[in-house]
């Protein structure tokens, strides 16, 4: 799952020029290149977790560590901020996106062989390998989608789905897993009819983002 997601994100950066560079994003903006620089954190960040054994129990599952992510938060909008000011000092968008593939790739091999029940730590939690590969999968799959580059992988949009059914806390009357995708994160407002469908669920949109 982590592996076919990440290897349709790198589909997309391994291609990228400066023209595709300053186009716009589904992320309030951001720039290809400010969302590519988030990307390369964020896979930092998943290499980190993997060279991290944490002590137990897990205290978030796949589900569970998406509560906290919400959009609109001092958090999320000094985030923002910071990635817009440190892609800025890039000249161009390529040795961002080469960095971010590089990284990508350390990550699908140092996650080669790792026990699924393993127990590592990240952003102070402590989670199973097989719940951290979740996560990444979820992550890198709406961050394809941010870029409006390409086509994601089935099994990380798959997996979204499952991890918003979840944070949900029932299976969502939307049949489009990529539409359900960007409503469930924010990235889209849901039309009339899907919020009668969602009914009294529809007010607790986005589900994280």
């Amino acid at each position: 799952m982590l592996n076919s997601s990440y290897r349709a994100v790198l589909g997309v950066i391994d291609g990228l020029d400066d023209r595709t560079g300053w186009r716009n994003t589904r992320c309030a903006g951001w720039t290809v290149r400010d969302l590519v620089h988030h990307m390369w954190s964020d896979v930092q960040r998943a290499l980190v977790a993997l060279h991290t054994p944490a002590e137990g129990p897990a205290d978030v599952d796949s589900v569970s560590y998406w509560r906290p992510w919400q959009p609109g938060t001092p958090g999320a909008e000094a985030g923002r901020r910071g990635t817009r000011i440190m892609a800025s000092a890039w000249s161009s968008v390529e040795p961002i996106a080469a960095l971010y593939a590089e990284t990508a790739r350390a990550v699908l091999v140092a996650g080669r062989g790792r026990a699924g029940s393993d127990l590592v730590g990240t952003q102070g939690h402590v989670l199973t390998v097989d719940a951290l590969f979740r996560t990444l999968a979820v992550e890198a799959t709406v961050h394809h989608l941010d870029l409006r580059l390409g086509e994601p992988s089935e099994e990380g949009i798959a997996e979204t789905r499952r991890s918003l059914d979840g944070l949900l806390g029932r299976p969502a009357p939307i049949k489009d897993s990529v539409r359900y995708a960007l409503i469930g994160t924010g990235r889209a407002s849901p039309t009339e009819e899907e919020a009668g469908a969602l009914g009294a669920d529809a007010e607790r949109l986005p589900l994280f983002g």
